[in-house]
């Protein structure tokens, strides 16, 4: 397919094959490359269709609230049109080389806003509706309110691996994988005048950045062995010998994302006990995460000392 004369391929507008799940290269990734080159066309921009994806999901949301299932359906598909958005700015965002930080940092708080409406919504809908908190309905939002900081645990930590793996498959331009110490230099030397949203938004970034690093103690160890071993240019055996092992933890990333609990979510909706989902993100989950992190540290360690005993 050709825009402004430029051949464009679906597979250019991927991340990788070794960080893509199956539904999203059978169903979202082709529709959000349709909306992709149509908004090439249009010159709509990527956050433009990022912030379309939150209005979306926060219609979903509200949508979820009635104890009605074909309410909920609207919602679903609501959801999944949001979900086909976001994939859509990546991929636009790829197509046309309009590379942003605060597009970066937009999308992933889109996602945070679909789904803070749609825990308000399910807590609402079950201090009205529920038979299973009877008198103590405030259960359900001290129960949304873990679950939705798991979540965010959850999301940034599979964030945080799949850029880590891009990095050494991609290198640095292929990766979105940011140092917290360079985000704080860069916001420190952002001045205020004519930057306001930016700074608060660069504030935020930071310390998501920082949160990411302080669960994985043992991959900044590696970071730091690899700078002082190779610099800026890493070693393609590395890389390789690396990629060999990260690669088997990326679909415990993408599970940990969107996919697996929006069919959970919507499971627990089609049985109209939506608390289900909270059930499911605060055990399956959280097991996923735990063992992801275990298992990532473990291989962060092993090249660490490798790199100490001089096998690269």
């Amino acid at each position: 397919m050709k825009i402004n004369n430029q051949e464009i391929k679906f597979k250019d507008t991927l991340k990788s094959m070794d960080t893509e799940e199956p539904i999203d290269l059978m169903f979202y990734r082709p529709i959000g490359f349709m909306w992709a080159v149509l908004s090439a066309k249009l010159g709509i921009k990527p956050n433009a269709i990022t912030i379309a994806s939150i209005f979306l999901g926060i219609g979903a949301g509200i949508m979820f609230y009635y104890n009605d299932l074909w309410l909920n359906v609207i919602g679903m598909l609501l959801l999944i049109w949001a979900n086909s958005f976001d994939s859509a700015d990546g991929q636009l965002a790829r197509m046309t080389k309009q590379y942003s930080r605060i597009g970066r940092i937009l999308d992933g708080v889109s996602g945070d806003i679909w789904f803070f409406t749609i825990y308000v919504a399910i807590c609402l809908r079950e201090a009205v509706t529920s038979e299973f908190f009877g008198s103590h309905v405030w259960l359900i939002w001290v129960i949304a309110i873990v679950a939705g900081f798991f979540h965010g645990v959850q999301a940034a930590q599979a964030d945080y691996y799949r850029n880590f793996h891009l990095f050494f498959l991609k290198g640095k331009e292929g990766s979105e994988l940011d140092t917290a110490s360079v985000v704080r230099e860069n916001l420190k030397a952002l001045p205020w005048k004519g930057n306001v949203w930016k700074k608060i938004t660069m504030f935020f970034y930071s310390n998501y950045t920082a949160a990411q690093e302080s669960r994985t103690p043992k991959m900044q160890v590696l970071r730091k062995a690899l700078k002082a071993k190779f610099g800026e240019e890493i070693s393609q055996k590395f890389r390789d010998d690396f990629r060999v092992k990260s690669k088997p933890l990326m679909k415990y990333t993408n599970m940990l994302s969107f996919n697996t609990r929006v069919i959970a979510l919507f499971i627990s909706l089609f049985l109209q006990m939506p608390w289900l989902y909270f059930a499911f993100e605060l055990t399956v989950l959280n097991i996923m995460l735990i063992y992801m992190v275990c298992r990532h540290e473990s291989i962060c360690k092993k090249f660490a000392k490798d790199i100490e005993n001089g096998t690269y």
